[in-house]
Parts: C-alpha cells; structure tokens; sequence
C-alpha cells in the first residue's frame, strides 16, 4: 500500500495509524447519524453509545492487518477507508476479489472529493495487490451511497439479487478492465 498521496488543494490521503482512532471514530459516527437521519429522524445515531460502539470496530480494524486509509486535510482526519481480500471460502469470493469495507466521510466534507480520493486510492492499492475485482454491500436506503458509488462504476453483483426485504445491496467492480469516471 502506498503511505501517501497528495490529491488536491491540502488534502493527503495516507495509510491511518492507531493514533487516527478517535477522529475516524467520530467521523464516522458522524456520517452515520447524517445519512440515517433522513430515514430515522429522532433516532440518536451520534449519542455516546455510538462513538463507543464505532470507536471499538475501528479500534479492532487498525489493530489487524487490515489496509486501512485516511484522507487529511490541513492535520484534520476527514475520510476513512478500509479494505480487505476476501478468503476463498468466503461466499461468493473469487480469487483475486477485495472487499472494500468501510468508506466514509465527515458530512461538512460530503461533495468535495474526499470520497473519490479515498476510492482512487483504494483502487491503486488494490491493482498493486493484483486484485482483478472488488466488492462492496450498501445499505439499500442509502441512495447518496449508491449514487457515489454508482458514478464510480460500481454495479449490483448479477449473482446477489436483493431480496424483497434486503438492508444492504452487493456492488461490484471489475478492475482488470476499469475506466475511471472523467475527473478521477
């Protein structure tokens, strides 16, 4: 995994160190609470218990070898992403396949290329890894997600239908033969 690349007007994306735990944590927790909002609007996303609750996967995912990123602007954490191979015995995981985690971003950072920055350089990483597709599970109402995601060529995966009551949707990318979007 490359450690650091520039992307734009004070924004790095780098490899996250435990020491990022508690922004990421709060960036997330963050995020989640905007997006669910909309659905559950007096549900309390961004209360205590769920900082602890995103602070404790977090804590476990940089304790692992688990690539992880992080975008920064100005000494400010601002993106997260984590990604990881899937394991041959891993439904659905074809040799060469990456799951791509958890990608988010601080809402008052929301359409100003953060996420795209994280994804190109997830993408970087996962073709020096040899990585020929990836995967990645959506929550169904997320539609901002899906947009992001679907701008950026990901497709349902033709294999995993949703069912009728579905939370999340597979997507998948083939990378051996992807164009990035104009502007990535």
């Amino acid at each position: 995994m490359r450690t650091a690349t520039t992307t734009g007007p004070g924004l790095q994306v780098r490899a996250a160190t435990p020491a990022d735990l508690e922004a990421i944590a709060a960036l997330h927790t963050r995020a989640r609470a905007a997006y669910a909002r909309n659905r559950v609007p007096d549900a309390p996303f961004d209360a205590p218990a769920e900082h602890a609750r995103r602070r404790a996967a977090w804590e476990r995912v940089l304790s692992r070898d688990t690539p992880t990123l992080c975008a920064v602007r100005h000494g400010t954490v601002i993106g997260a992403a984590s990604y990881r191979a899937r394991r041959s015995g891993a439904r659905d995981a074809a040799p060469g396949t990456v799951e791509l985690h958890q990608l988010h971003v601080d809402p008052g950072h929301w359409g100003t290329g953060v996420g795209r920055a994280l994804h190109t350089a997830c993408l970087h990483a996962w073709r020096a890894a040899g990585h020929s597709r990836a995967v990645l599970e959506v929550l169904w109402h997320n539609h901002r997600a899906r947009t992001f995601y679907t701008g950026l060529g990901w497709r349902p995966d033709p294999d995993r239908r949703p069912a009728p009551d579905a939370t999340h949707l597979t997507l998948v990318l083939p990378l051996d033969a992807y164009v990035p979007p104009a502007g990535q």
